[in-house]
């Protein structure tokens, strides 16, 4: 007998917008509703009736996808500093109140690492690495067949490396691989060159200043433009070149704004690569664009619940048709 469709749901809970999905079928994800976050209350009431709409069958099993900082092994949304008033918020046990069943929560960066192993650019691997690279620099690590988590949860938090003794500050520290890679450490990049150079473009009077408007610039032909988005590739190169000695992957996944700038920072980041990587590791790791676009998050909370199911945590009735976790040791 058929499941209903809509057995496994979809949180995924971000700074700026919320989306809820479904498994459909077994095997493709539906994203079926997407609204901005505003204050907690109103965000998890939206979340709720969003839920509610779907009628999910009695047990269903619930993937909530989130920035950290997290206690995932409690369900608790700790202190995200893009969700203020969000501190201890026990996100699994507001959906299982509500609807019944079961609920995980996840990190959003291992999520979507998930995601995109599953369903976008890393399927058919079994050593991969993904970055966000988007307003931060979150990184999920598949490693021999599956997600590495580490003894705390917070493995690969490659944003926090430090690349420079200064340069522009993400992740708290200055000269970051955040500060350097990500969108709003590119966009703070392209304030310390402006600072240091005697023209002013227009494009350096747009507010508030982005990766968006730098890239543009840049694509347009602006010289300042072009160094902002030259030094960050080379930054993503050496940063890249850590994670491939040291991990020996053999696909990077890389999301956010890189499959939109990628023409911008490869050449850069290629350069650097060859610097900096060891020859053999190199060779065998492919740097590519993330496939899902603005999807990611609703296929990582998915993902999120498939991963527990996948692991005997979650228990939920049969699943017709659900794909094995790929390559799976």
């Amino acid at each position: 007998m058929n499941l209903p469709r809509m057995n496994v749901i979809g949180i995924n809970i971000g700074g700026t917008k919320c989306a809820v999905s479904r498994l459909v079928d077994g095997r493709q994800v539906e994203e079926t509703h997407r609204f901005p976050t505003q204050g907690r209350d109103d965000t998890l009431d939206a979340l709720r009736r969003a839920v509610a709409s779907l009628r999910p069958h009695s047990a269903p099993v619930f993937g909530i996808s989130c920035g950290g900082p997290l206690d995932a092994a409690r369900g608790l949304i700790l202190s995200p500093p893009n969700l203020p008033g969000w501190e201890n918020t026990d996100i699994t046990r507001f959906f299982t109140t509500h609807f019944g069943g079961t609920a995980v929560l996840m990190n959003d960066a291992n999520a979507c690492a998930l995601a995109e192993w599953r369903f976008g650019a890393g399927r058919g691997t079994r050593h991969m690495i993904f970055l966000t690279a988007g307003t931060g620099l979150g990184t999920g690590l598949i490693l021999n067949g599956d997600l590495y988590e580490g003894a705390t949860g917070d493995a690969g938090e490659a944003g926090h490396l430090r690349l420079s003794s200064g340069g522009p500050v993400g992740f708290g520290k200055a000269g970051s691989f955040e500060g350097f890679c990500s969108g709003g450490g590119i966009a703070r990049l392209a304030e310390i060159i402006l600072r240091e150079s005697s023209s002013r473009p227009e494009w350096a009077n747009v507010q508030p200043l982005s990766a968006r408007v730098v890239a543009e610039a840049a694509a347009a032909g602006d010289s300042l433009a072009l160094a902002v988005m030259t030094e960050s590739g080379r930054r993503l190169g050496e940063g890249l070149a850590i994670l491939i000695d040291l991990l020996n992957p053999e696909r990077i996944v890389i999301g956010g704004i890189f499959p939109r700038c990628q023409d911008l920072l490869r050449p850069a980041m290629e350069a650097a690569l060859q610097r900096e990587a060891l020859t053999i590791p190199l060779g065998a790791c492919q740097v590519v664009p993330a496939e899902l676009g603005e999807t990611i998050g609703s296929h990582g909370a998915i993902c999120a619940a498939l991963r527990a199911i996948d692991s005997g945590k979650v228990k939920p009735l049969k699943l017709v048709g659900l794909p094995p976790a790929p390559l799976r040791s």
